[in-house]
Parts: structure tokens; C-alpha cells; sequence
């Protein structure tokens, strides 16, 4: 995984916290903004609000932890969602999973090491009729086939 330089914690934690009025309290939205920021919640970050807030490092970790919302890793500047939902298995998506799998060098839940791509698998996204679906950034794509997989890649790569 690329190594990624983190600067300017201090101050942007605490315009953060300025926003919020410096209650732990809103800890959630502190979370949220500063993730919004960092694209993600980095240990430093994390350290940082704790020392801030006076809240301890634990449970500032339990809160980053708890909701699905947050996460500790890096990821991508486009996340790619694979629909693993029964109607687009039944349709194949999991053979295009496995086609980003290989194309990307990435298993869902990872970031390739040049931060482009984030891979997941998500349950029903409520567009069966379009399976197998995939999801970039919030754009569908229907009735994705394996052979389209990497003219998907590509068309994202040239953005």
C-alpha cells in the first residue's frame, strides 16, 4: 500500500472540533468531517482527536470502528461495488468480481497501491432487473458482463 503523508492534523482537527463547538459529544460528526477531509480516518487523525477532545484513544477507535461509515484505510479515488445481491449472482456476478479481482490486483475491501480503486461487494442495490449490476462512485452500471470489465477500468483510469 502507498505511504500517505498526513500534515496539518493538529489545525485541521481542531477546525473541526471549532465547528462543533469542541464537544466530544459530536464525536460522529467530528468523525465524519474529518473523514470527509482525509478520504478516510488515519491514525494520526484519530490520535489527534483523542488528545483534543480528552477522550480516550479507545473509544475514539470504537466509534471509528462501530459504524460501517468509517474506515481506517486509504481508499480510492473511485470505489467500484459489485451487486453480490441473489439476482445478480444468478446472472454472474461473481464471475465479474473475479475479473476485477484480476484486473485490479485487489481482493473487495482493498485499495490498489496507487489509490485509483477501491473494490467491495454490496447486497441488493434494488435494480435486479439490470444484474449484474456495478456501482463506481455512486454511477450504475447494468447488465455488466466479465469482457466489459476492463473497458470499465480503463474509462475510469482516463478521467
Amino acid at each position: 500500500m502507498a505511504q500517505v503523508v498526513i500534515e496539518g492534523v493538529e489545525e485541521n482537527v481542531r477546525e473541526v472540533m471549532a465547528r462543533y463547538g469542541n464537544n466530544p459529544a459530536r464525536m460522529i460528526e467530528i468523525l465524519q468531517d474529518l473523514q470527509d477531509l482525509y478520504g478516510y480516518l488515519p491514525k494520526e487523525v484519530l490520535e489527534e482527536v483523542s488528545r483534543q477532545t480528552e477522550v480516550p484513544l479507545t473509544r475514539v477507535y470504537h466509534v471509528a470502528t462501530f459504524f460501517k461509515a468509517f474506515t481506517l484505510k486509504p481508499r480510492g479515488k473511485y470505489t467500484i461495488q459489485v451487486c453480490t445481491g441473489t439476482a445478480c449472482h444468478v446472472k454472474g456476478s461473481y464471475r465479474v468480481l473475479e475479473r476485477f479481482e484480476d484486473l485490479l490486483g485487489v481482493r473487495p475491501g482493498d485499495t490498489t497501491d496507487d489509490l485509483m480503486f477501491t473494490l467491495e461487494t454490496v447486497n441488493c442495490v434494488g435494480c435486479c432487473a439490470l444484474g449484474p449490476v456495478v456501482i463506481i462512485n455512486g454511477k450504475y452500471h447494468g447488465h455488466v458482463a466479465p469482457v466489459q470489465v476492463e473497458s470499465l477500468i480503463k474509462e475510469y483510469r482516463e478521467r
